[in-house]
């Protein structure tokens, strides 16, 4: 579902050259949860964010599910982040004026889905997260685990063949980032969605079958569970 052949990202930041991935080469399979783990600056959100489409590589091949990215128009990376990837984030990037169910069915709206299926697939959305009874609360008066599930139900809403999670649990205490990763495991189990998450929470990499360990734009270490 995911290969990276020799990918390379460097950014100038005045004089300096700074190496983010240097000659990553990962292969992740249909329907696996991967988790990588690492510092700040250790090059895992660069990762995440050339697999999503949001950033390209310096060097090297990204082909997702047969689809080399790197050869991709503008329209088609569009296309791509809207309809075959779902991302969930630290911050939870939700509308402050938008209730649950709006802000889950916000994506569908760039995908040219009618309103009232909009809604008929977030309040599915909704309800494969628990949080079906949420739908008319705003942002600011849900919990922090109900904001990320709100959050992972927007990842979930256009279907997505995989779902990158970018430090998930960094906003919330260990009992409640325990139920998020509880939850995606869950959703990675039952609906096969392929699913990639960074984070620099050891603990973490406890729950997966598989964990990478990045060290200064390079994977030091892989472990099976």
């Amino acid at each position: 579902m995911i290969r990276l052949d020799k990918v390379s990202k460097t950014y100038q930041v005045g004089d300096e050259t700074v190496h983010a991935l240097s000659t990553i080469d990962l292969a992740v399979a249909k329907g696996e949860f991967v988790v990588v783990v690492g510092p700040s600056g250790s090059g895992k959100s660069t990762m995440l964010h050339i697999i999503g489409g949001l950033d390209s590589p310096t060097s090297g091949r990204v082909i997702i599910d047969g689809r080399d990215l790197s050869q991709a128009s503008d329209r088609e990376l569009s296309r791509y982040r809207n309809g075959s990837v779902g991302f969930v984030f630290q911050t939870f990037n939700l509308h402050p004026t938008y209730n649950a169910l709006e802000n889950v069915a916000l994506p569908l709206i760039f995908s040219r889905v009618s309103p009232k299926r909009r809604l008929d697939l977030a309040r599915q959305a909704l309800e494969t997260v628990g949080l079906a009874q949420r739908a008319g609360h705003r942002p600011n008066q849900l919990s922090g685990g109900e904001r990320q599930r709100v959050g992972i139900a927007r990842a979930l809403v256009a279907q997505p063949k995989i779902i990158l999670a970018d430090e998930p649990t960094g906003n919330l205490d260990s009992k409640t980032g325990g139920r998020i990763i509880e939850l995606l495991l869950r959703l990675n189990r039952e609906k096969g969605i392929t699913l990639f998450l960074v984070t620099h929470d050891l603990d973490i990499a406890a729950h997966a079958p598989r964990a990478l360990f990045m060290r200064d734009g390079v994977i030091v270490e892989e472990r099976r569970g």
